[in-house]
């Protein structure tokens, strides 16, 4: 599991470490991982480091400390470094450093500084706030053009500059990196949207600060808890319920789709594809008559149940959860069809057409005993919460805690991170394995088919929620990307809902 931590938090650990260690010894074991970092990605090189250009953007602080020392590493091996201090304001450490390795320091940027194989990005640090001011907005400009004209990879070190460090908010100007080298613990900026999208590929150095972080009464520290959490596949692995010996279908769990109708008969195949492949012992879906036509045709091994315009869809037969939503439709009958399963005391998943009803029942799901969980995308969490999608995916962690906080229910944020949250809880869950692949109509329905049947199978709502995502997300990847003909490379190609279903198994399977 890979656990982020507030800025005061790593802050609090930082000074306790620092007070058992010579001065120095932080910024250097720092300095050390990101020039490992660097010098590996220039082995790729065919001159490796020797010759390589590298240029450091650096601002007063500890960060940009940290960028001088890689630099001068890099320039003992042979790499031409030069450092760009806006206004002349250095580390003066670092920038000593830098000048004995041979580097040099230019108060502003030059064409010629700025096309280089690697740019540092070492400007702000983990404190700052809003987006960029002057003159550091137009060196992350300059960065930007470098990356996409002339194919200069860009490091930052410890988070992008501009990106706030607590939330991944990105309020202006801000770095965008290949690879982000961050410090002792991630932070959770770097792991949810819109800041991990500046951030890349994300590489942790280890400096010491876990014992730290682990036992922080022996330090001096409160026992703080993580801001938020991304899961391994060890972590999903343990998650999920095996059958046994003695399992049989009722067992297993039973989950209950209601779902799809004549104009949306495709939702009712996708969900129930994705609760099949989800490890449920039987589906129930109950659906319109032709989309109860469609299901029989793709999913024979699912129970299917015709409802009426008066009907009760929790008569259909036995359930352990219930999904609720995916092309159920959004009229009168719809919304008593909601309202009956909501009134069980059962788990229920609401998605789709349901969230768009669920306006009408939000005291009747926030006064449930037995757990809820809600799967919106922005837009359907803008309407919940009275506000505007773009302000949603622009403060999402802020957005999903506000709502589960005022619906009392646990909230799966879908997007280019999903994000996940619990009612009173601290930590998040955040899942790692999503891809832009996924942005295809109908992959939420199989999304919430498949945290349907983990709901089914007794997991609580937020494992559920964080399981079938890392699946979800994984399928898509396995789906997408496979071997090229005759090749040992990968190639990518568009995919569908189905093809998600398709990839389950193989996401399964991968978790070992």
């Amino acid at each position: 599991m890979r656990q982020a931590y507030r800025v005061e938090t790593v802050r609090a650990a930082e000074r306790a470490l620092m007070a058992t260690l010579p001065d120095g010894t932080l910024m250097q074991r720092a300095a050390a991982g990101l020039a490992s970092v660097c010098a590996t990605l220039l082995a790729r090189r065919p001159g490796r480091v020797y010759g390589a250009r590298v240029t450091v953007l650096t601002g007063p602080g500890d960060n940009g400390g940290d960028a001088l020392y890689a630099g001068a590493r890099l320039a003992r091996r042979g790499a031409v470094v030069t450092a760009i201090a806006p206004g002349g304001r250095v580390h003066e450490g670092g920038a000593a450093g830098l000048r004995a390795a041979g580097g040099r320091i230019l108060r502003e940027a030059s064409g010629a500084a700025m096309e280089a194989d690697l740019i540092i990005d070492g400007m702000l640090g983990i404190g700052g706030h809003g987006g960029l001011r002057e003159p550091y907005a137009t060196l992350a400009g300059l960065a930007q053009r470098a990356r996409t004209r002339t194919g200069s990879t860009v490091v930052a070190v410890d988070l992008p500059s501009g990106i706030d460090a607590d939330t991944g908010v990105v309020a202006g100007p801000a770095v965008t990196a290949d690879v982000t080298v961050t410090f002792g613990v991630i932070k959770p900026g770097l792991l949810i949207d819109p800041g991990a999208g500046h951030a890349g590929s994300v590489q942790l150095i280890d400096i010491g600060l876990e014992p730290s972080l682990e036992h922080g009464v022996e330090h001096g520290l409160a026992r703080t808890p993580p801001e938020a959490r991304a899961p391994q596949h060890a972590d999903i692995r343990a998650l999920l319920p095996r059958p046994g010996a003695e399992s049989d279908k009722y067992r297993r769990g039973v989950v209950g789709l209601l779902a799809g109708s004549d104009r949306f008969a495709g939702a009712a195949v996708l969900s129930a594809g994705g609760a099949i492949h989800g490890g449920a012992g039987m589906v129930r879906v109950v659906t319109a008559a032709s989309a109860a036509q469609a299901v029989r045709q793709a999913w024979p091994e699912a129970v299917v149940t015709v409802h009426t315009q008066d009907s009760d869809p929790t008569a259909a037969g036995r359930v352990q959860a219930w999904v609720a939503g995916p092309g159920m439709g959004t009229d009168q009958a719809a919304g008593r069809r909601l309202e009956a399963v909501l009134g069980t005391s059962l788990p229920v998943l609401v998605d789709a057409d349901g969230l768009t009803l669920l306006a009408g029942f939000e005291k009747l799901a926030a006064g449930r005993s037995a757990p809820t969980l809600i799967t919106p995308h922005a837009g359907e969490l803008a309407r919940l919460l009275g506000t505007d999608p773009a302000s949603v995916e622009a403060h999402r962690l802020e957005h999903v805690r506000r709502a589960a906080a005022e619906l009392g229910v646990t909230v799966l944020l879908k997007g280019s991170t999903t994000v996940i949250a619990d009612p009173g809880a601290t930590t998040v869950l955040v899942n790692p394995t999503g891809t832009p692949w996924l942005a295809t109509a109908g992959s939420g329905d199989v999304l919430s088919g498949l945290a349907g049947a983990l709901l089914a199978q007794g997991l609580r709502p937020a494992d559920a929620a964080i399981a079938a995502a890392y699946l979800h997300g994984l399928a898509g990847r396995l789906a997408a990307v496979a071997p090229a003909p005759g090749e040992e490379t990968t190639s990518e190609a568009p995919i569908g809902a189905s093809d998600v279903i398709r990839g389950l198994p193989d996401a399964f399977r991968a978790l070992g």
